[in-house]
């Protein structure tokens, strides 16, 4: 009885046209009905659910007072991961660049940001040196330099200060591929990396060796002692083996492909030979360093080796 009372009073509202809502004789007539006080009531309630549920749906469109609900972007990508913790890796990934710029540096970019989140980081990206102070470095766990190359031409020499020292107090700098390039305007990191560039190869499989002193390393462990790897490989000035500090992680064999492209070729490129790192880490100045050929595109990056060799090299540097 109640059920189809009810059912009587919202189908006799929903007649109601709006003119009638606020015509007075209107409402005299419907008093002298039964229902009316059921009708009205209804009605109502009816208008006040929607009223409250215009204001829920309204409300994250409204403007805010900017002191109480903004939301930084660091707390944005914390709400990403969860709440941080002390466990939570504070990144900076920086691609500004000097000379030639590779067109795949933003897209190792969102890759890096994207897979960072699901091993607990938070990384924020930059290209220009405002963002490189000796305060704003205070703040982060790891440097990422994707394919940075000829950084003097990019960051003023205060702002690579900052980074030398934030290095030498402990901070952990992860080197992408092409960082190790005509870096001589910058002594201190052509140092640090331990060689400059040479030339390259094109895209191509080889056969890619670990070094009997690093099977064990988080960045190559798992995967013996040789397999097969594609990526556009680099020469480089020197070999690094040997150099204080330095582990070699793997090395790449040269009999196994084409090592100068042609175009270096004509430029008297030359390969490295029985020797030739492709990754090393460093522990320098109190700092540590992990640099990998891989990053000329994401191609090399994401596949199941790509993807534990450089996130673990992010966490290897910034163990203290």
């Amino acid at each position: 009885m109640e059920s189809a009372t009810l059912t009587y009073a919202l189908g006799s509202f929903l007649t109601i046209s709006n003119n009638d809502l606020f015509n007075v004789p209107f409402f005299w007539k419907m008093a002298n009905r039964s229902n009316f006080k059921i009708v009205y009531s209804t009605g109502l309630i009816i208008i006040s659910l929607l009223t409250i549920l215009s204001f829920s749906f309204l409300e994250p469109l409204m403007p805010h007072d900017a002191n109480t609900s903004k939301i930084t972007k660091k707390k944005a990508a914390e709400r990403a991961i969860g709440e941080k913790t002390d466990s939570t890796l504070r990144v900076l990934l920086f691609s500004g660049t000097g000379w030639y710029r590779h067109p795949g540096i933003p897209v190792i970019n969102g890759w890096l940001v994207r897979t960072g989140v699901q091993h607990g980081m938070l990384i924020d990206v930059s290209e220009t040196g405002r963002d490189i102070s000796e305060e704003s470095l205070e703040q982060y766990d790891v440097l990422i330099l994707n394919n940075a190359n000829v950084l003097e031409k990019v960051l003023n020499e205060e702002q690579r200060k900052a980074i030398e020292d934030w290095y030498s107090a402990g901070g952990g700098i992860v080197a992408l591929h092409a960082v190790l390039v005509h870096q001589d305007g910058w002594p201190w990191i052509m140092d640090l990396g331990g060689c400059d560039f040479n030339s390259d190869s094109e895209f191509l499989k080889a056969k890619v060796k670990v070094d009997l002193n690093a099977t064990n390393h988080p960045t190559v462990k798992g995967w013996g002692t040789e397999f097969w790897y594609e990526a556009d490989w680099t020469n480089h000035s020197r070999s690094v083996t040997g150099l204080p500090g330095i582990q070699v992680l793997l090395r790449v064999d040269e009999s196994t492909y084409d090592p100068v492209r042609d175009h270096f070729k004509d430029l008297g490129g030359k390969p490295m030979g029985n020797d030739h790192p492709i990754a090393w880490t460093r522990i320098w100045k109190n700092g540590r360093f992990f640099y990998t050929e891989l990053g000329h595109d994401i191609r090399a990056l994401d596949t199941e080796f790509g993807r534990q060799h450089i996130m673990n090299g992010i966490k290897w540097v910034a163990e203290k």
